[in-house]
């Protein structure tokens, strides 16, 4: 019997699906979603830079509503997309942008910037004289993608589309969550989302910090065991197949008798 009893805190559509492959490996999952996404108004400048994709060597799109934003965008102005290399920092939002039908890399070990940038196709990209990228994000993304092209004398623009909130709870309802459900893992799939949990638990956060807690990147590990997060276990990716490959290699927790 698996014994991990697991928290997802993705958004309530991305945690039903990861929710899935989980019970299907006989892991238990509850989900308590501290990410939710809204649209941002555009500017005139901004819807212009859609009309203007043909201008760029490269698009980046860093996440999953990004890319389901973009498409919808170009479907209103564009009969049929500029050909060009479009690049994914995962294979989730990757995976929309090819089903759309755009020539799309993602890497295929990491799912943070870091593994992104050392793509031969990127460089290959960027290659170009004036090369000129596009990133397309949510408002106020990491930096450091457009601050390590730029040291290779790439201009760079931001398309921020939306933005992401921590949706209201009760006081306590981390913590009475994870005790009434006996779970004995947090999941988070990215910084903000580390971030959010750390905020929702509150004064619970030292009774939590102990917890094995299962993130993205070397650098949301970073993240927690700086906010003292004691048992951080990098997944090297955030899909549900990285997550099952990281339980697989933890030893599975001894069940509590009631």
């Amino acid at each position: 019997m698996n014994t991990w009893r697991l928290l997802l805190t993705r958004p309530a559509e991305e945690s039903a699906a990861v929710a899935e492959v989980l019970a299907e490996a006989g892991v238990f999952s509850s989900s308590l979603p501290l990410l939710e996404t809204e649209p941002l108004a555009l500017s005139p400048a901004q819807h212009a830079v859609i009309f203007q994709l043909q201008l760029y060597c490269a698009v980046i799109v860093v996440s999953k509503p990004a890319a389901r934003r973009v498409i919808e965008l170009i479907d209103e102005v564009w009969p049929q997309p500029p050909i060009q290399p479009w690049f994914s920092v995962g294979a989730a939002t990757g995976g929309i942008l090819a089903d759309y039908g755009l020539q799309v890399t993602w890497p295929e070990q990491g799912d943070d910037s870091e593994a992104l940038l050392d793509l031969p196709d990127l460089q290959e990209a960027i290659s170009v004289p004036a090369s000129r990228v596009l990133i397309i994000r949510g408002e106020d993304g990491r930096e450091l993608l457009a601050e390590r092209l730029r040291e290779q004398g790439v201009s760079v623009d931001y398309l921020s589309l939306y933005r992401r909130y921590l949706p209201h709870y009760p006081p306590a309802t981390l913590s009475q969550r994870v005790g009434l459900e006996r779970l004995n893992g947090l999941v988070v799939s990215s910084g903000q989302g580390f971030e959010h949990l750390l905020q929702l638990a509150g004064e619970s956060w030292p009774e939590l910090a102990g917890l094995p807690l299962f993130v993205p990147s070397p650098r949301v590990a970073d993240l927690a065991r700086a906010a003292g997060a004691s048992n951080v276990i990098d997944c090297r990716g955030a899909s549900a197949a990285a997550l099952l490959a990281a339980l697989r290699d933890q030893p599975q927790p001894v069940v509590k008798a009631y």
